[in-house]
């Protein structure tokens, strides 16, 4: 690999770190259990999966045997990320909690994918509508609390 090369794969994983500390910023101050480290761990994580499964196929080139699909990667975060969400959800007699939570490690989950493909123009919007969606809807919404 040269340098350029590596810079690419670096700005992709501080990108990721970084949209998912955008996001992650938004819901501390709403004092959620996911906070900042832990949608900044996701997006990294999520990144860092992505980023394995395009360079691993440079690493077996010219092997017959070898092939990898990168959307089989994402189907593995996508699942893995459904149950850590889902340990988020917490139900008692006739409410639910975490749901905002949940869908929130979902969607960081994606930007990271994104970050770790490349696509900046994926990430960055979703990022932006996430902070709105979960910092500003939550004034007009009828229930006057998050979930």
């Amino acid at each position: 690999m040269d340098f350029k090369h590596e810079f690419e794969i670096c700005l992709r994983l501080f990108t990721a770190v970084i949209a998912g500390g955008i996001v992650g910023w938004e819901r501390g101050t709403h004092e959620k259990a996911a906070g900042l480290r832990t949608h900044m761990l996701v997006a990294l994580g999520a990144a860092a999966f992505t980023l394995i499964s395009i360079h691993t196929p440079q690493t077996f080139e010219g092997y017959k045997w070898f092939e990898i699909d990168p959307t089989r990667v994402i189907q593995g975060i996508i699942g893995g990320i459904g149950f850590l969400g889902a340990g988020a959800i917490f139900r008692t007699k006739s409410t639910v909690h975490g749901l905002t939570t949940a869908s929130g490690i979902w969607v960081i989950a994606s930007v990271g994918i994104a970050c770790g493909f490349g696509y900046y123009a994926i990430a960055l919007p979703v990022v932006v509508l996430t902070v709105i969606v979960n910092g500003v809807l939550v004034f007009i919404d009828p229930k006057k609390k998050e979930e």
